[in-house]
């Protein structure tokens, strides 16, 4: 080993790499860990001076498997590509890496700057042939026998989960026995408050809903420590919604048992590092699964319909055909209804000021590129109004039944909830009594014990004062259908649905609920050509049932004037003027297409957009603008200037109308002298008469 150990690699420190692959192995085989530090020993005996040698030992408690996460494996390979390292002493020369990857890096790099190895059998030279070849063949057989332990380790573990046996922490509401087996808990409140969780979900089909019904009801949930000073005690708190998703998807509570959950999976990072990350597996890929194995809260079918509804229920996944629990908002329908041209949910969309009109919508086709439009739209008010209509004439027959159930559910979560406070109250005065005889029963001349019992006791009946005022605050705030008053008020309800239905105190969000009880889904298609629709309604059960629903005109049509108010105008337009023919319909009680009164504005607008002359009243003596053009032989401007300068009378019945114009002999004389003596007038004339001859010629 001596002879290998050179000059020039005692000029260069050496690096004495401590690393135990777990925090478990570095608290309870110590020894192994004074064995590395003593390696400095051993390289001061080789030659070096101690203020030469170096420790690393910051990778303790860190696995091999590869290089992410240990920092000092890191450093020692940056020095030795630098030569900054004569020699690397460790325990077992596989400690320096498991990986082969990272173990042939490093004993390359060693290679190449004359670094020596050195461990327990001996010294090593990396770049000797010999020498080399040994490390490798070390580093081989260092990740082989990983891969047997493993394989061990694994074997053993599935052949004891495939007989049920295998132990595991267990969820909250679930414990072991004496004898191994997997029991319900025997905390009575534990198990309440595990199957109001269930309960809820039914009720409600979704988890953050069952979240708000805790918070509403001050109602706590367990978990169980797991090591430390509180191992194996429960802890009361808050339930949280990745708690409640953590309940729902364990199969455990369906009385499964079930092995490969999860499993690890090796990926590279985008950095070229391997890293290890947990994967939850489908089902079907589960290495074990025992049915019946022991007690649970509920059934494996209802384990099922919880996976479906909770998949349901993601926005952040592939696109589901519909959604899944009642949400808030106007659209009645929401979730219910398929698109009859692609097969894809209609969206609902809130239009206008605030979203107050609410629209279904299938855009999925104009999204995709495959159209230009969408598949369609139709308004929420239009198909929620005949579907409750619907609703509302099949449910009037069975109301007294519904109604009893539904009291017979009140009563029944009453008496969960009522039962989970008392549980509360008497874990409360149990803790309250054990503080009292833990002071009771200690030496009263010991008074540094006495004092901290007798705190403690006063702190547990402050605790019970408080959790009293709590109960009765939600006693007066939360109404409980118990009493015979409340009950004849329950089934009074059952006479008078459409009024519950109807009430303003009733929430969309409770509409959505009743309907999604009745109806599994509902397909809308729009019939080309008309202005209907059908819906497909499919009711619970496998009725299906189709209803027509008559859509409204789009709005030009629906403020276009129709064809016999037109025709009507045109008729009295012979004869009456805008004002005359306004008054008489508004006399015979007709109103325009926005239900308004009749104005000569709208006379005016209905003649200018069907093209309706204006009535004709000229007297005989009367001459148009053009007729008098004619007579003297001049432009309609020079008859429109003598009108705005009052040189000739005029009248018009309104604005619009042409005008007509009384001549005397006197006035057509002194007219015929201003066209005589007017130079600009004999211009144009002249101007004229040479454009005729030119065209002539």
């Amino acid at each position: 080993m001596i002879s290998k150990v050179e000059d020039h690699h005692r000029q260069r420190p050496a690096y004495i790499y401590v690393r135990q692959s777990t925090m478990g192995q570095v608290r309870h085989h110590q020894e192994s860990t004074e064995r590395q530090y003593a390696l400095k020993g051993k390289a001061v005996e080789l030659g070096w001076d101690e203020a030469n040698v170096r420790v690393l030992d910051r990778d303790l408690g860190v696995s091999g498997a590869q290089a992410a996460g240990r920092d000092d494996f890191k450093l020692l390979v940056a020095d030795v590509s630098m030569r900054k390292v004569g020699a690397i002493f460790a325990l077992e020369a596989s400690r320096l890496a498991r990986s082969s990857l990272d173990w042939q890096r490093l004993i390359e790099l060693c290679a190449l700057t004359r670094t020596v190895v050195v461990d327990e059998d001996g010294c090593y030279d990396p770049s000797d042939f010999n020498d080399g070849l040994l490390l490798g063949l070390k580093g081989t057989i260092a990740q082989a026998e990983l891969h047997f332990i493993h394989a061990r380790l694994q074997g053993g573990k599935l052949n004891k989960a495939k007989k049920g046996e295998l132990r595991f922490p267990l969820p909250v509401g679930l414990c072991y026995d004496d004898t191994g087996g997997t029991v319900l808990d025997s905390d009575r409140e534990v198990q309440g408050v595990v199957r109001l969780v269930f309960t809820y979900f039914r009720e409600t089909g979704s988890a953050y809903a069952v979240v708000h019904r805790f918070a509403e009801e001050k109602l706590r949930f367990p978990k169980r420590a797991y090591g430390g000073a509180w191992n194996g005690r429960l802890i009361w708190g808050r339930l949280t919604h990745s708690r409640v998703l953590g309940l729902l998807k364990n199969p455990s509570y369906a009385g499964v048992y079930v092995f490969g959950r999860y499993r690890s999976i090796k990926e590279a990072s985008p950095d070229g590092q391997v890293q290890s990350r947990i994967s939850l597996m489908p089902m079907d890929a589960w290495r074990v699964m025992i049915p019946e194995h022991h007690p649970g809260y509920i059934g494996w079918e209802e384990f099922l319909h919880n996976r479906e509804i909770l998949e349901k229920n993601r926005t952040n996944g592939a696109e589901t055909l519909l959604s899944g629990p009642a949400r808030e908002g106007l659209a009645l329908l929401q979730g219910l209804l398929i698109c009859g041209s692609c097969g894809r949910r209609l969206s609902v969309r809130y239009k206008g000021n605030g979203g107050i009109y609410p629209t279904y919508q299938c855009n999925w086709l104009r999204r995709e590129g495959l159209s230009t439009t969408d598949c369609m739209t139709l308004h929420c008010d239009l198909l929620d109004a005949t579907i409750a209509k619907r609703v509302l004439e099949l449910i009037q027959p069975s109301q007294l039944e519904i109604t009893l159930l539904a009291l017979q559910e009140l009563e029944k979560r009453d008496t969960s909830i009522t039962r989970q406070w008392q549980m509360r109250l008497e874990r409360a005065e149990y803790e309250a009594q054990l503080a009292q005889r833990r002071y009771e029963e200690v030496d009263p001349s010991n008074r540094l014990v006495a004092g901290t019992l007798e705190h403690r006791w006063n702190e547990a009946l402050l605790q019970l004062e408080e959790l009293n005022r709590q109960y009765a605050e939600f006693q007066d705030k939360h109404t409980r259908a118990t009493t015979v008053e409340q009950k004849a008020r329950v089934l009074a309800l059952a006479q008078d649905f459409p009024r519950l239905w109807h009430a303003p105190t009733t929430q969309s969000k409770d509409r959505k609920r009743m309907l999604r009880l009745l109806i599994e889904d509902i397909t809308v298609d729009r019939i080309r050509g008309r202005r209907q629709a059908v819906l497909h309604v499919r009711w619970k059960g496998g009725v299906c049932e189709d209803l027509p629903v008559e859509l409204p005109q789009p709005m030009a049509d629906r403020v276009r004037y129709p064809k016999p108010i037109v025709d009507r105008v045109r008729k009295l337009a012979h004869e009456l003027t805008d004002d005359q023919i306004a008054a008489g319909l508004n006399e015979a009680g007709l109103l325009s297409a926005k239900g308004k009164p009749f104005t000569v504005a709208m006379i005016q607008w209905i003649r200018y957009r069907h093209r309706i002359p204006a009535p004709q009243l000229k007297r005989a003596d009367e001459l148009t603008v053009q007729q008098l053009a004619g007579t003297f032989n001049v432009s309609p401007h020079v008859v429109y200037y003598w009108i705005g300068r009052n040189v000739v009378q005029a009248r018009r019945l309104n604005h619009g109308s042409p005008y007509w114009i009384t001549l005397d002999p006197a006035k057509e004389h002194e007219l015929r002298d201003w066209v005589r003596n007017s130079s600009r007038i004999q211009k144009q004339r002249r101007k004229k008469d040479s454009e005729s001859v030119l065209e002539e010629c």
